[in-house]
Protein backbone atom coordinates (compact mmCIF):
# COMPACT_ATOMS: atom_id res chain seq x y z
CA UNK A 1 0.00 0.00 0.00
CA UNK A 2 1.34 3.13 -0.81
CA UNK A 3 1.56 6.09 1.22
CA UNK A 4 -0.21 9.29 -0.28
CA UNK A 5 -3.46 9.49 -1.61
CA UNK A 6 -2.03 10.38 -5.23
CA UNK A 7 0.96 9.18 -6.77
CA UNK A 8 2.21 7.96 -10.22
CA UNK A 9 2.61 4.40 -12.04
CA UNK A 10 6.30 4.49 -11.60
CA UNK A 11 5.45 4.68 -7.69
CA UNK A 12 3.59 1.46 -7.99
CA UNK A 13 6.25 -0.23 -9.82
CA UNK A 14 8.63 0.51 -7.21
CA UNK A 15 6.28 -0.42 -4.51
CA UNK A 16 5.52 -3.75 -6.51
CA UNK A 17 1.73 -3.14 -6.08
CA UNK A 18 0.98 -5.45 -8.94
CA UNK A 19 -1.38 -5.52 -11.61
CA UNK A 20 -4.37 -7.74 -10.95
CA UNK A 21 -7.92 -8.20 -12.12
CA UNK A 22 -11.11 -8.31 -9.34
CA UNK A 23 -10.71 -12.09 -9.34
CA UNK A 24 -7.28 -11.79 -8.03
CA UNK A 25 -8.16 -8.94 -5.33
CA UNK A 26 -10.93 -10.81 -4.01
CA UNK A 27 -9.10 -14.67 -4.38
CA UNK A 28 -6.09 -13.11 -2.22
CA UNK A 29 -8.64 -11.85 0.40
CA UNK A 30 -10.68 -14.72 0.49
CA UNK A 31 -7.11 -16.80 1.08
CA UNK A 32 -5.89 -14.54 3.75
CA UNK A 33 -9.07 -14.37 5.89
CA UNK A 34 -9.49 -17.99 5.33
CA UNK A 35 -5.47 -18.28 6.56
CA UNK A 36 -6.71 -15.63 9.85
CA UNK A 37 -9.20 -17.88 10.93
CA UNK A 38 -8.01 -21.22 10.61
CA UNK A 39 -4.92 -19.74 13.10
CA UNK A 40 -7.40 -18.97 15.54
CA UNK A 41 -8.48 -22.30 15.70
CA UNK A 42 -11.85 -22.36 13.49
CA UNK A 43 -12.98 -25.58 11.91
CA UNK A 44 -13.72 -25.45 8.16
CA UNK A 45 -17.62 -25.35 8.58
CA UNK A 46 -16.99 -22.32 10.82
CA UNK A 47 -14.93 -20.85 9.01
CA UNK A 48 -16.83 -20.60 5.99
CA UNK A 49 -19.36 -19.33 7.84
CA UNK A 50 -17.46 -16.62 9.04
CA UNK A 51 -16.65 -15.83 5.34
CA UNK A 52 -20.65 -14.85 4.86
CA UNK A 53 -21.81 -13.47 8.31
CA UNK A 54 -25.35 -12.70 7.27
CA UNK A 55 -26.43 -15.59 5.45
CA UNK A 56 -26.57 -18.87 7.03
CA UNK A 57 -26.82 -22.08 4.93
CA UNK A 58 -25.26 -25.29 4.88
CA UNK A 59 -21.86 -26.22 4.72
CA UNK A 60 -21.78 -27.57 1.12
CA UNK A 61 -23.06 -24.35 -0.34
CA UNK A 62 -20.85 -22.18 1.11
CA UNK A 63 -17.98 -24.38 0.16
CA UNK A 64 -18.89 -24.27 -3.59
CA UNK A 65 -19.19 -20.95 -3.55
CA UNK A 66 -15.73 -20.19 -1.96
CA UNK A 67 -14.29 -22.60 -4.27
CA UNK A 68 -15.45 -21.24 -7.51
CA UNK A 69 -14.43 -17.57 -5.89
CA UNK A 70 -10.98 -18.63 -5.20
CA UNK A 71 -10.73 -19.80 -8.78
CA UNK A 72 -11.75 -16.78 -10.02
CA UNK A 73 -15.49 -17.66 -11.69
CA UNK A 74 -18.30 -15.38 -11.88
CA UNK A 75 -21.01 -17.17 -10.04
CA UNK A 76 -24.66 -18.05 -10.68
CA UNK A 77 -26.70 -18.66 -7.49
CA UNK A 78 -29.79 -20.24 -8.05
CA UNK A 79 -32.54 -22.01 -5.78
CA UNK A 80 -36.09 -20.94 -4.58
CA UNK A 81 -37.30 -17.32 -3.71
CA UNK A 82 -36.46 -16.08 -0.28
CA UNK A 83 -33.65 -19.38 0.24
CA UNK A 84 -30.54 -16.39 0.54
CA UNK A 85 -29.18 -15.97 -2.74
CA UNK A 86 -29.35 -12.25 -2.67
CA UNK A 87 -28.01 -12.00 0.73
CA UNK A 88 -25.00 -14.21 -0.07
CA UNK A 89 -24.17 -11.84 -3.03
CA UNK A 90 -23.87 -8.74 -0.50
CA UNK A 91 -21.75 -10.68 1.79
CA UNK A 92 -19.46 -11.32 -0.90
CA UNK A 93 -19.59 -7.23 -1.96
CA UNK A 94 -18.73 -6.69 2.02
CA UNK A 95 -15.83 -8.95 1.78
CA UNK A 96 -14.31 -7.65 -1.50
CA UNK A 97 -11.45 -5.23 -0.90
CA UNK A 98 -12.46 -1.76 -1.13
CA UNK A 99 -9.41 -0.15 -1.63
CA UNK A 100 -7.76 0.10 -4.86
CA UNK A 101 -5.53 2.25 -7.15
CA UNK A 102 -7.04 4.35 -10.07
CA UNK A 103 -5.93 6.59 -13.17
CA UNK A 104 -6.59 9.60 -11.65
CA UNK A 105 -9.51 11.44 -13.73
CA UNK A 106 -10.80 8.33 -16.04
CA UNK A 107 -14.34 8.26 -16.21
CA UNK A 108 -14.16 4.39 -15.64
CA UNK A 109 -11.63 3.84 -12.99
CA UNK A 110 -8.67 2.26 -15.41
CA UNK A 111 -6.26 0.59 -13.84
CA UNK A 112 -3.21 2.61 -14.03
CA UNK A 113 -1.29 -0.70 -15.77
CA UNK A 114 -3.61 -1.04 -18.54
CA UNK A 115 -2.07 2.38 -19.68
CA UNK A 116 1.55 1.70 -19.56
CA UNK A 117 1.84 -1.87 -19.37
CA UNK A 118 1.46 -4.44 -22.50
CA UNK A 119 1.08 -7.27 -20.96
CA UNK A 120 -1.96 -5.95 -18.64
CA UNK A 121 -3.40 -3.95 -21.86
CA UNK A 122 -3.71 -7.09 -23.76
CA UNK A 123 -5.85 -8.48 -20.86
CA UNK A 124 -7.32 -5.41 -19.62
CA UNK A 125 -6.92 -2.52 -22.33
CA UNK A 126 -7.41 1.46 -21.36
CA UNK A 127 -10.42 3.20 -22.12
CA UNK A 128 -10.48 5.59 -25.05
CA UNK A 129 -10.00 8.85 -23.04
CA UNK A 130 -6.66 7.68 -21.42
CA UNK A 131 -5.70 6.57 -24.39
CA UNK A 132 -6.07 9.91 -26.22
CA UNK A 133 -4.75 11.34 -23.17
CA UNK A 134 -1.50 9.59 -22.35
CA UNK A 135 -0.88 7.93 -25.86
CA UNK A 136 -1.29 11.80 -27.09
CA UNK A 137 -3.32 10.73 -29.64
CA UNK A 138 -6.68 11.44 -31.71
CA UNK A 139 -9.66 9.80 -31.60
CA UNK A 140 -9.19 8.46 -35.05
CA UNK A 141 -5.79 7.70 -34.22
CA UNK A 142 -7.36 5.12 -31.26
CA UNK A 143 -5.70 2.11 -32.67
CA UNK A 144 -1.86 3.12 -33.14
CA UNK A 145 -2.16 3.34 -28.75
CA UNK A 146 0.63 1.43 -27.57
CA UNK A 147 1.00 1.39 -23.99
CA UNK A 148 4.86 0.67 -23.73
CA UNK A 149 5.75 4.17 -25.36
CA UNK A 150 4.13 5.69 -22.07
CA UNK A 151 6.42 6.88 -19.27
CA UNK A 152 4.24 5.40 -16.21
CA UNK A 153 5.89 8.98 -14.48
CA UNK A 154 2.91 10.56 -16.40
CA UNK A 155 -0.02 8.65 -15.44
CA UNK A 156 -1.51 10.00 -11.81
CA UNK A 157 -3.24 7.15 -9.59
CA UNK A 158 -5.10 7.70 -7.04
CA UNK A 159 -6.23 5.01 -3.99
CA UNK A 160 -10.03 5.24 -3.70
CA UNK A 161 -12.39 3.47 -2.05
CA UNK A 162 -15.16 1.32 -4.78
CA UNK A 163 -18.47 2.16 -3.68
CA UNK A 164 -22.27 2.15 -6.01
CA UNK A 165 -21.50 3.29 -8.74
CA UNK A 166 -17.89 3.33 -8.94
CA UNK A 167 -16.74 -0.33 -8.70
CA UNK A 168 -20.14 -1.74 -7.75
CA UNK A 169 -23.29 -2.00 -9.87
CA UNK A 170 -26.78 -3.61 -8.95
CA UNK A 171 -28.72 -5.00 -11.80
CA UNK A 172 -32.78 -5.85 -10.82
CA UNK A 173 -33.67 -8.45 -14.24
CA UNK A 174 -36.59 -7.27 -15.66
CA UNK A 175 -37.50 -7.25 -19.38
CA UNK A 176 -36.87 -3.46 -19.32
CA UNK A 177 -33.31 -3.66 -18.84
CA UNK A 178 -32.24 -2.84 -22.12
CA UNK A 179 -28.51 -2.71 -23.19
CA UNK A 180 -28.21 0.90 -23.11
CA UNK A 181 -28.96 0.04 -19.19
CA UNK A 182 -25.08 -2.30 -19.21
CA UNK A 183 -23.34 -0.02 -21.99
CA UNK A 184 -24.30 3.91 -21.39
CA UNK A 185 -26.05 6.13 -22.86
CA UNK A 186 -25.44 9.49 -23.89
CA UNK A 187 -24.63 12.74 -22.37
CA UNK A 188 -26.74 15.31 -23.45
CA UNK A 189 -25.16 18.10 -21.77
CA UNK A 190 -21.44 16.94 -23.17
CA UNK A 191 -22.78 15.90 -26.37
CA UNK A 192 -23.83 19.76 -26.66
CA UNK A 193 -20.02 21.02 -25.49
CA UNK A 194 -18.36 18.18 -27.49
CA UNK A 195 -20.85 18.18 -31.01
CA UNK A 196 -19.70 14.89 -32.00
CA UNK A 197 -22.28 11.59 -31.13
CA UNK A 198 -19.38 9.35 -31.64
CA UNK A 199 -16.96 10.83 -29.39
CA UNK A 200 -16.37 8.18 -26.17
CA UNK A 201 -16.12 11.77 -24.13
CA UNK A 202 -20.06 11.48 -24.29
CA UNK A 203 -21.14 8.59 -22.70
CA UNK A 204 -22.48 8.04 -19.56
CA UNK A 205 -21.60 4.53 -17.73
CA UNK A 206 -23.57 2.10 -17.82
CA UNK A 207 -23.82 -0.58 -15.39
CA UNK A 208 -20.84 -2.90 -16.83
CA UNK A 209 -18.57 0.19 -16.55
CA UNK A 210 -19.62 1.39 -13.16
CA UNK A 211 -18.63 -2.06 -11.99
CA UNK A 212 -15.45 -1.72 -13.61
CA UNK A 213 -12.69 -2.71 -11.11
CA UNK A 214 -15.04 -4.25 -8.80
CA UNK A 215 -18.29 -5.89 -8.40
CA UNK A 216 -21.60 -6.76 -10.77
CA UNK A 217 -24.66 -8.18 -8.78
CA UNK A 218 -27.30 -9.01 -11.22
CA UNK A 219 -30.61 -10.27 -9.64
CA UNK A 220 -32.91 -12.42 -11.45
CA UNK A 221 -30.95 -12.80 -14.56
CA UNK A 222 -32.92 -14.67 -16.14
CA UNK A 223 -35.43 -12.18 -16.74
CA UNK A 224 -33.54 -10.07 -18.62
CA UNK A 225 -33.91 -9.61 -22.80
CA UNK A 226 -31.81 -12.34 -24.54
CA UNK A 227 -30.09 -8.87 -26.13
CA UNK A 228 -29.35 -7.47 -22.73
CA UNK A 229 -27.44 -10.56 -21.16
CA UNK A 230 -25.92 -10.98 -24.84
CA UNK A 231 -23.98 -7.58 -23.65
CA UNK A 232 -23.16 -9.24 -20.49
CA UNK A 233 -21.78 -12.14 -22.28
CA UNK A 234 -19.71 -10.29 -24.29
CA UNK A 235 -17.65 -8.38 -21.05
CA UNK A 236 -17.78 -11.83 -19.33
CA UNK A 237 -15.76 -12.96 -22.23
CA UNK A 238 -13.41 -10.18 -23.14
CA UNK A 239 -13.23 -7.82 -20.16
CA UNK A 240 -14.64 -5.17 -22.60
CA UNK A 241 -17.68 -3.18 -23.76
CA UNK A 242 -19.13 -1.96 -26.83
CA UNK A 243 -21.75 0.94 -26.37
CA UNK A 244 -24.31 0.54 -29.38
CA UNK A 245 -23.68 4.41 -30.17
CA UNK A 246 -19.93 4.20 -29.97
CA UNK A 247 -17.20 3.52 -32.22
CA UNK A 248 -15.09 2.56 -29.25
CA UNK A 249 -14.89 -0.30 -26.65
CA UNK A 250 -14.59 0.42 -22.78
CA UNK A 251 -13.33 -1.79 -19.99
CA UNK A 252 -15.14 -3.72 -17.75
CA UNK A 253 -13.24 -5.84 -15.81
CA UNK A 254 -15.17 -7.19 -12.99
CA UNK A 255 -16.78 -10.22 -11.06
CA UNK A 256 -20.15 -11.11 -11.62
CA UNK A 257 -22.31 -12.55 -9.33
CA UNK A 258 -25.80 -13.04 -10.44
CA UNK A 259 -28.93 -15.20 -9.07
CA UNK A 260 -32.13 -16.70 -10.76
CA UNK A 261 -34.75 -18.83 -9.11
CA UNK A 262 -35.48 -22.17 -10.47
CA UNK A 263 -38.13 -21.17 -12.89
CA UNK A 264 -36.16 -18.73 -14.67
CA UNK A 265 -33.19 -20.91 -15.66
CA UNK A 266 -34.44 -21.91 -18.97
CA UNK A 267 -34.35 -18.30 -19.84
CA UNK A 268 -30.47 -18.14 -19.52
CA UNK A 269 -28.71 -18.17 -22.66
CA UNK A 270 -26.22 -21.13 -22.47
CA UNK A 271 -23.25 -18.89 -23.72
CA UNK A 272 -23.80 -16.89 -20.76
CA UNK A 273 -24.46 -19.51 -18.49
CA UNK A 274 -21.33 -21.01 -19.36
CA UNK A 275 -19.38 -18.13 -18.04
CA UNK A 276 -21.04 -18.88 -14.86
CA UNK A 277 -20.40 -21.25 -11.91
CA UNK A 278 -23.56 -22.93 -11.40
CA UNK A 279 -24.35 -22.93 -7.50
CA UNK A 280 -27.54 -24.71 -5.96
CA UNK A 281 -28.82 -22.38 -2.68
CA UNK A 282 -31.83 -23.80 -0.92
CA UNK A 283 -33.44 -24.05 2.04
CA UNK A 284 -31.28 -25.25 5.24
CA UNK A 285 -32.28 -28.87 6.31
CA UNK A 286 -30.71 -28.13 9.67
CA UNK A 287 -33.10 -26.93 11.96
CA UNK A 288 -30.73 -24.83 14.23
CA UNK A 289 -29.88 -23.57 11.14
CA UNK A 290 -33.06 -21.90 10.03
CA UNK A 291 -34.01 -20.57 13.58
CA UNK A 292 -30.36 -18.72 13.36
CA UNK A 293 -31.02 -17.01 10.15
CA UNK A 294 -34.51 -15.78 12.49
CA UNK A 295 -31.78 -14.84 15.10
CA UNK A 296 -29.74 -12.70 13.02
CA UNK A 297 -32.63 -10.95 10.77
CA UNK A 298 -34.48 -9.55 14.77
CA UNK A 299 -30.70 -8.54 16.09
CA UNK A 300 -31.22 -5.35 15.45
CA UNK A 301 -35.13 -5.38 16.38
CA UNK A 302 -36.49 -2.50 19.08
CA UNK A 303 -37.13 -5.39 21.17
CA UNK A 304 -40.19 -3.53 22.44
CA UNK A 305 -42.77 -7.10 23.52
CA UNK A 306 -41.95 -9.80 24.79
CA UNK A 307 -41.71 -12.41 22.19
CA UNK A 308 -40.80 -15.88 23.86
CA UNK A 309 -38.83 -18.40 22.41
CA UNK A 310 -40.96 -20.70 22.01
CA UNK A 311 -43.20 -18.84 19.23
CA UNK A 312 -39.23 -18.24 17.32
CA UNK A 313 -38.76 -21.88 17.32
CA UNK A 314 -42.61 -22.52 16.11
CA UNK A 315 -41.75 -20.17 13.58
CA UNK A 316 -39.23 -22.40 12.05
CA UNK A 317 -40.90 -25.29 12.73
CA UNK A 318 -44.48 -24.51 10.77
CA UNK A 319 -42.28 -23.34 7.83
CA UNK A 320 -40.38 -26.52 7.36
CA UNK A 321 -43.53 -28.41 7.93
CA UNK A 322 -44.56 -26.55 5.29
CA UNK A 323 -41.55 -26.95 3.09
CA UNK A 324 -42.36 -30.95 3.06
CA UNK A 325 -45.82 -30.99 2.31
CA UNK A 326 -46.24 -28.33 -0.14
CA UNK A 327 -44.64 -29.50 -3.48
CA UNK A 328 -43.60 -27.79 -6.56
CA UNK A 329 -46.95 -25.08 -7.47
CA UNK A 330 -45.09 -21.75 -8.35
CA UNK A 331 -48.12 -19.58 -6.96
CA UNK A 332 -46.91 -20.83 -3.37
CA UNK A 333 -42.91 -21.22 -3.87
CA UNK A 334 -42.40 -17.89 -1.92
CA UNK A 335 -44.46 -19.57 1.11
CA UNK A 336 -41.69 -21.72 2.47
CA UNK A 337 -39.18 -18.92 1.91
CA UNK A 338 -36.76 -17.49 5.00
CA UNK A 339 -38.70 -14.03 4.34
CA UNK A 340 -41.99 -15.85 5.55
CA UNK A 341 -40.61 -17.57 8.47
CA UNK A 342 -38.68 -13.72 9.79
CA UNK A 343 -42.51 -12.73 8.65
CA UNK A 344 -44.51 -14.83 11.18
CA UNK A 345 -42.28 -13.23 14.02
CA UNK A 346 -42.51 -9.38 12.94
CA UNK A 347 -46.54 -10.04 11.85
CA UNK A 348 -46.95 -11.92 15.72
CA UNK A 349 -45.47 -8.72 17.41
CA UNK A 350 -47.39 -6.45 15.38
CA UNK A 351 -50.88 -7.51 16.29
CA UNK A 352 -49.70 -7.69 19.94
CA UNK A 353 -48.51 -3.86 19.67
CA UNK A 354 -51.97 -3.21 17.59
CA UNK A 355 -53.88 -4.28 20.96
CA UNK A 356 -51.57 -2.24 23.09
CA UNK A 357 -50.11 -5.64 25.36
CA UNK A 358 -46.79 -6.39 26.18
CA UNK A 359 -46.21 -10.00 25.22
CA UNK A 360 -46.94 -11.93 22.35
CA UNK A 361 -50.30 -14.12 22.96
CA UNK A 362 -50.67 -17.86 21.08
CA UNK A 363 -53.75 -15.89 19.20
CA UNK A 364 -51.30 -13.08 17.80
CA UNK A 365 -48.45 -16.13 16.48
CA UNK A 366 -51.73 -17.48 15.36
CA UNK A 367 -52.80 -14.46 13.45
CA UNK A 368 -49.59 -13.75 12.41
CA UNK A 369 -48.50 -17.11 10.93
CA UNK A 370 -51.42 -17.09 9.18
CA UNK A 371 -51.24 -13.76 7.63
CA UNK A 372 -47.50 -13.70 6.78
CA UNK A 373 -48.17 -17.04 4.65
CA UNK A 374 -51.09 -16.01 2.60
CA UNK A 375 -49.07 -12.87 2.39
CA UNK A 376 -46.54 -15.02 -0.24
CA UNK A 377 -49.12 -16.50 -2.59
CA UNK A 378 -47.87 -15.12 -6.04
CA UNK A 379 -51.67 -14.85 -7.42
CA UNK A 380 -52.61 -15.76 -10.88
CA UNK A 381 -56.18 -15.25 -11.08
CA UNK A 382 -59.08 -14.94 -8.59
CA UNK A 383 -59.85 -18.69 -8.31
CA UNK A 384 -56.11 -19.64 -8.44
CA UNK A 385 -55.84 -16.96 -5.36
CA UNK A 386 -58.82 -18.69 -3.63
CA UNK A 387 -57.89 -22.29 -3.77
CA UNK A 388 -54.22 -21.57 -2.48
CA UNK A 389 -55.69 -19.77 0.36
CA UNK A 390 -57.64 -22.54 1.46
CA UNK A 391 -54.81 -25.07 0.69
CA UNK A 392 -52.92 -22.81 3.26
CA UNK A 393 -55.45 -22.05 5.61
CA UNK A 394 -56.09 -25.80 5.84
CA UNK A 395 -52.54 -26.49 6.67
CA UNK A 396 -52.57 -24.35 9.10
CA UNK A 397 -55.37 -25.74 10.96
CA UNK A 398 -54.32 -29.25 10.65
CA UNK A 399 -50.06 -28.40 11.74
CA UNK A 400 -49.93 -25.06 13.15
CA UNK A 401 -50.75 -26.48 17.11
CA UNK A 402 -48.53 -29.48 16.20
CA UNK A 403 -45.78 -27.75 15.17
CA UNK A 404 -45.57 -25.47 18.52
CA UNK A 405 -46.20 -27.95 20.64
CA UNK A 406 -42.71 -29.56 18.88
CA UNK A 407 -41.36 -25.96 20.09
CA UNK A 408 -42.57 -26.15 23.20
CA UNK A 409 -41.64 -29.78 23.66
CA UNK A 410 -38.14 -28.52 22.65
CA UNK A 411 -38.00 -25.66 25.84
CA UNK A 412 -38.72 -28.14 28.02
CA UNK A 413 -36.62 -30.86 27.31
CA UNK A 414 -33.72 -28.07 27.52
CA UNK A 415 -34.73 -27.57 30.72
CA UNK A 416 -35.25 -31.10 31.44
CA UNK A 417 -31.80 -31.83 30.05
CA UNK A 418 -29.32 -29.06 30.53
CA UNK A 419 -30.44 -28.25 34.44
CA UNK A 420 -32.26 -31.30 35.86
CA UNK A 421 -29.73 -33.82 33.90
CA UNK A 422 -32.86 -36.06 33.01
CA UNK A 423 -34.17 -36.28 36.23
CA UNK A 424 -37.80 -37.68 36.18
CA UNK A 425 -38.64 -37.30 39.66
CA UNK A 426 -36.97 -34.40 40.18
CA UNK A 427 -38.92 -33.14 36.60
CA UNK A 428 -42.25 -34.16 38.33
CA UNK A 429 -41.49 -32.22 41.66
CA UNK A 430 -40.81 -28.42 39.36
CA UNK A 431 -44.00 -29.58 36.95
CA UNK A 432 -46.08 -29.65 39.93
CA UNK A 433 -44.96 -26.51 41.70
CA UNK A 434 -44.69 -24.53 38.49
CA UNK A 435 -48.63 -25.55 37.84
CA UNK A 436 -49.34 -24.68 41.67
CA UNK A 437 -47.96 -21.14 41.22
CA UNK A 438 -49.74 -21.26 38.06
CA UNK A 439 -52.76 -21.32 39.35
CA UNK A 440 -52.14 -18.50 42.39
CA UNK A 441 -50.37 -15.95 40.19
CA UNK A 442 -49.62 -14.11 43.51
CA UNK A 443 -46.67 -16.99 44.35
CA UNK A 444 -45.04 -15.98 41.48
CA UNK A 445 -44.12 -12.25 43.04
CA UNK A 446 -40.48 -12.42 44.53
CA UNK A 447 -40.60 -16.28 43.71
CA UNK A 448 -37.03 -15.99 41.93
CA UNK A 449 -35.30 -14.19 45.14
CA UNK A 450 -32.72 -16.38 46.54
CA UNK A 451 -34.54 -16.61 50.14
CA UNK A 452 -38.20 -17.92 48.02
CA UNK A 453 -39.27 -20.66 49.37
CA UNK A 454 -40.83 -21.59 45.62
CA UNK A 455 -37.53 -23.75 45.47
CA UNK A 456 -38.73 -25.59 42.52
CA UNK A 457 -40.34 -23.13 40.64
CA UNK A 458 -37.27 -20.86 40.83
CA UNK A 459 -35.30 -23.57 39.58
CA UNK A 460 -37.03 -23.09 35.89
CA UNK A 461 -37.35 -19.38 36.57
CA UNK A 462 -33.55 -18.69 36.47
CA UNK A 463 -33.33 -21.35 32.93
CA UNK A 464 -35.96 -19.16 31.45
CA UNK A 465 -34.35 -15.94 32.26
CA UNK A 466 -31.39 -16.97 31.20
CA UNK A 467 -32.82 -17.92 27.77
CA UNK A 468 -35.34 -15.07 27.09
CA UNK A 469 -35.09 -11.20 26.03
CA UNK A 470 -37.77 -9.74 27.11
CA UNK A 471 -38.53 -5.47 27.63
CA UNK A 472 -37.62 -3.44 30.22
CA UNK A 473 -41.25 -2.85 31.15
CA UNK A 474 -41.34 -6.45 31.99
CA UNK A 475 -39.99 -8.17 35.65
CA UNK A 476 -38.42 -11.56 35.36
CA UNK A 477 -41.68 -12.65 37.49
CA UNK A 478 -44.10 -11.64 34.65
CA UNK A 479 -42.04 -13.27 32.05
CA UNK A 480 -41.33 -16.55 33.61
CA UNK A 481 -45.09 -17.34 34.37
CA UNK A 482 -46.02 -16.38 30.85
CA UNK A 483 -43.97 -18.66 29.60
CA UNK A 484 -44.76 -21.84 31.61
CA UNK A 485 -48.44 -20.54 31.11
CA UNK A 486 -47.84 -21.35 27.42
CA UNK A 487 -45.81 -24.45 27.37
CA UNK A 488 -48.69 -25.92 30.17
CA UNK A 489 -51.21 -24.38 27.27
CA UNK A 490 -49.29 -26.66 25.02
CA UNK A 491 -49.30 -29.64 27.04
CA UNK A 492 -45.63 -30.24 26.26
CA UNK A 493 -44.07 -31.78 29.89
CA UNK A 494 -42.54 -34.96 28.11
CA UNK A 495 -39.42 -35.74 26.48
CA UNK A 496 -38.26 -38.77 24.14
CA UNK A 497 -35.18 -39.13 22.75
CA UNK A 498 -34.72 -37.55 19.63
CA UNK A 499 -35.89 -34.35 20.92
CA UNK A 500 -33.41 -34.16 23.64
CA UNK A 501 -30.90 -35.00 20.38
CA UNK A 502 -31.91 -31.94 18.50
CA UNK A 503 -29.26 -29.24 17.99
CA UNK A 504 -30.22 -25.72 19.10
CA UNK A 505 -28.69 -22.48 17.61
CA UNK A 506 -26.05 -21.14 19.61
Amino acid sequence: MLKNKKDNGQTLIESEVKPELPKDFLRHQLQSRIEMLREKGLEDPEILQNLYPNTILDTGTLEALTAALIAGNNVLLFGPPGSGKTNLAKDIWEMFPKRNYIVDGCPVQDNPYSIFDSDFFKKVPACPFCKTRFGELSFSELGYYDPSKVDPNSVPVNLVTLREGHGLARIQGSPEVFPDNLTGTLNLQRLEKIGDPTSPLVLEPGKLLQANRGLLMVDEIGKLPRGTQNVLLQALQEHIVSPAKSRETFPASFIAICTSNLDDLDNINEPLNDRLSNIHVNFNKMHWKNRKIIDLALAKGTNDVFLPEIFLEGSVFITEAWRNASGDVYELSEVGSNRTMIDIITRSEAYTNLQERRMVSLQDFEKGAQHAMLGRIRARGGDSLAQNEDRINGFISKNLQKELRKAGRLYWCGFYKDILNEDKPEGKRVLQECQKVLKNPELAKGALRQDSSQKKYRKFGKFVVGREHYPGNLNSDEVVLSVFGLLSSLDVFECDESELKIKVAK
